[in-house]
């Protein structure tokens, strides 16, 4: 008789800072019903995969399912696999990092289901040839990826019924490719058809092995799986299916298969992710000729045979599609710079550990990418890794500070490539907040951090064009459903959540900053100016400003100024802005000092504004608000729009955070607000996402040639009962 081994592996996993009923209910549709299954099915041997996350809100919240968890284990029907503790790209952490995420995951497996775990979970499926060396040094033995990485490699469909071995400086890794096939037809496809598939690949000599593994989310989070799986009964139907096809189809552990069956070759795998995720990573219109060209090979037959020459990008490049990815990666490694400075002191202590495990929550994946899922686009998740990264650097202060500093206040500053694109950016940090400019992209803050509580007021993320928004403008019905019996893939899926939302698909010229210079020509109105389809007569807006920055009496300064121009009347009038930044101890605050100088030999009507941008969480609250000193505003969550004359302050309110930030202007401005949404793709359709909260105090003034027109504005953040 023919046979045929398959092995199967589940991957479960919550983001850092993921909403607790978000944990909760994936829990009731997906986790736990699934370990039920497999309680009714004991013949059903399965790998199951916790990122540390998700194993410590179980451990808090449901203590039962652990020890239900372990029993299946103690009964060889689960075995365990190991991964990064807070499922890291692997590719782009520290080296020691690496290895110290890995071992926690595996100490505490090991401790809290009784499994010295052999084989790993590699975030996203994203190998790089480098990995083997740190993987085999970890102690893992075998890692799964998508056969597409195989494939890419070039070999063809026959020859991945096994398994292989690499290695890198002689450090050797195994490596199980998964069948794309099966990926997509479980849990969508009738069970018939799936054991019909594998009975096509049985052999005589039953040597043949295939892998299915995928997230543990697509049974019961998806949408609609939940009712397919459970309620419909597809999973117990399938798991009936193959414990009825024992006698061709053995269900195998990845740690039997390592025993029992010999790896088919050595191979080196190319730099690759799964075949979505390569493509999400490319730019969006690269995108669009990769969609073309896919098109093209469907009409003329010839995608089957040749999709595996079909690739798309390289995940690293998300740090270039998206600065603010970019920007929280680039703080993990400066606070791991610090932390690895203080090691040789301080790694025996508490506060260093602590400092360590806040980088390591810090490099969860989910926030650093966007593609089907949320990710990027999801505030909260940006919100959860910049509170990690500064919870960590309020340890790393108290390590590198004396107790006077502390007692008293200190100020730091420094001039480096943050970011690595090739410009220098002014790094300035104290005992109470972090302000870092970026003096060639306008003179701009791209992030201002409250050390408490822990939260960068500046993150926000820039309106852009996503490939799929094509998609929405294309839907003019409701969600989409696949042939045959099971609901669509999510990554079929299309539906919108909301009504009119390719109204909303704004597309920003510039990076969504604060201290913005704008030059406004006549007759630009408010529509005009949120939608960002309005007439910049300056070239300040993105342009390179020259810098210094000193320690001063009184804490640290950066001076910025450029000289450029202003489009008047058909001609260009130049002129020189200079604006001053004031940081001091034990203050959360920043002094801003405008200067506008006339460089013309002809008088100039300018109409200058300073855009600021801060992102607090929820857009429509009812405990986050505007108030606007000697105005009523008839709509205040910050969400709300508007425009109001003659001001001297405005605040945005975070009850919930317990600060307002009061922005307070020497000279009375014209204040227009509104609020930074994005339309983007989660898995439940296409979504509106509040992001931040645009004020723009702008003033209409004349200048005489070789004269000034100066203001003072002070940003101060204050405490309020929360």
């Amino acid at each position: 008789m023919k046979k045929l081994s398959i092995a199967f592996g589940i991957h479960n996993h919550q983001p850092v800072g993921n909403f607790d009923f978000v944990f909760e209910d994936a829990y009731q549709r997906a986790y736990l019903p699934f370990l039920e299954a497999l309680e009714r099915h004991p013949k059903v041997r399965l790998a199951q995969h916790y990122t540390g996350v998700l194993f410590d809100w179980l451990k808090e919240h449901k203590p039962e399912f652990l020890r239900r968890l372990r029993r299946l284990v103690a009964s060889g029907q689960v075995e365990m696999m190991t991964g990064g503790f807070y499922e890291p790209i692997l590719s782009v952490i520290p080296d020691a990092d690496k290895l110290g995420q890995i071992r926690k995951l595996t100490e505490f497996v090991r401790e809290h289901t009784g499994y010295d775990a052999s084989g790993m979970w590699l975030a996203e499926r994203i190998w790089e040839p480098h990995l083997a060396k740190f993987i085999h040094e970890a102690g893992v033995q075998y890692v799964v990826l998508d056969d597409a990485h195989f494939k890419n490699a070039g070999l063809e469909e026959a020859a991945l019924r096994g398994y292989y071995v690499t290695e890198e400086q002689g450090a050797p890794v195994y490596l199980f490719p998964i069948s794309e096939r099966l990926r997509y037809a479980i849990p969508f496809r009738p069970p018939e058809e799936t054991l019909d598939f594998l009975r096509s690949l049985a052999t005589e000599d039953g040597q043949a092995l295939i892998v299915f593994a995928d997230d543990g989310e697509k049974f019961g989070v998806w949408p609609n799986t939940y009712e397919h799986c459970y309620e419909q009964g597809w999973l117990d139907r399938f798991f009936t299916a193959l414990e009825e096809n024992g006698d061709w189809l053995e269900i195998v552990h990845f740690s039997e298969v390592l025993q029992k069956i010999k790896p088919l070759g050595r191979i080196y795998l190319p730099t690759a992710s799964y075949r979505e995720m390569m493509e999400w990573a490319l730019p969006t219109r690269a995108i669009h000729a990769y969609e073309e060209f896919e098109a093209f090979l469907k009409r003329e037959d010839l995608h089957e045979k040749y999709k595996v020459f079909v690739r798309g990008g390289f995940w690293r490049n998300f740090l270039a599609k998206y600065p603010e990815s970019n920007n929280m990666h680039k703080k993990m490694l400066h606070l791991s710079a610090r932390l690895a400075a203080l090691q040789p002191a301080h790694a025996d202590t508490p506060s260093w550990q602590a400092a360590r495990d806040h980088i390591w929550a810090g490099q969860c994946n989910c926030p650093y990418w966007h593609g089907i899922f949320g990710g990027l686009y999801l505030n909260h998740l940006r919100f959860a890794t910049y509170r990690q990264f500064i919870l960590a650097e309020r340890l790393l202060d108290q390590l590198e500070r004396s107790n006077a500093e502390r007692e008293q206040g200190w100020t730091h500053h420094e001039v480096l490539d943050f970011d690595c694109d090739g410009r220098e950016e002014v790094l300035i940090r104290t005992d109470q907040i972090n302000v870092y400019v970026a003096p060639e992209r306008g003179g701009t803050l791209f992030e201002w951090d409250l050390k408490d509580p822990a939260i960068n007021l500046l993150d926000t993320l820039t309106r852009r064009e996503e490939s799929y928004h094509k998609k929405l403008l294309e839907l003019k019905h409701g969600p989409n459903s696949a042939s045959g019996e099971g609901p669509a893939s999510i990554h079929d899926f299309v539906a919108s959540k909301e009504e009119g939302l390719e109204e909303k698909l704004f597309y920003d010229t510039y990076r969504r900053e604060s201290l913005v210079d704008h030059f406004l020509a006549p007759g630009t109105n408010f529509d005009q100016f949120e939608r960002c389809q309005h007439q910049e007569v300056g070239d300040f807006v993105s342009a390179p400003y020259e810098y210094a920055a000193k320690s001063t009496s009184r804490g640290v300064r950066v001076e910025l100024w450029r000289n450029g121009s202003v489009q008047i009347d058909g001609r260009s009038a130049p002129v020189r802005v200079r604006k001053q930044l004031d940081l001091a101890p034990n203050a959360k605050q920043i002094e801003i000092r405008y200067e506008i100088e006339n460089l013309d030999n002809q008088p100039l009507d300018l109409w200058f504004g300073a855009e600021f941008d801060f992102a607090l969480l929820a857009g429509n609250a009812p405990d986050r608000y505007y108030t606007i000193s000697g105005h009523t505003l008839e709509e205040r969550h910050l969400a709300s729009r508007g425009e109001t004359a003659d001001v001297n302050e405005v605040c945005l309110t975070d009850e919930w955070l317990g600060l307002r930030i009061a922005i307070q202007m020497q000279n009375a401005a014209c204040v227009w607000r509104f609020p930074i949404e994005t339309v983007s793709q989660s898995e439940a359709g296409f979504e509106r996402v509040y992001q931040s909260s645009v004020i723009l105090p702008t003033w209409r003034f004349q200048l005489a040639p070789a004269r000034s027109w100066r203001t003072e504005i002070a940003i101060v953040v204050q405490e309020i009962k929360g």
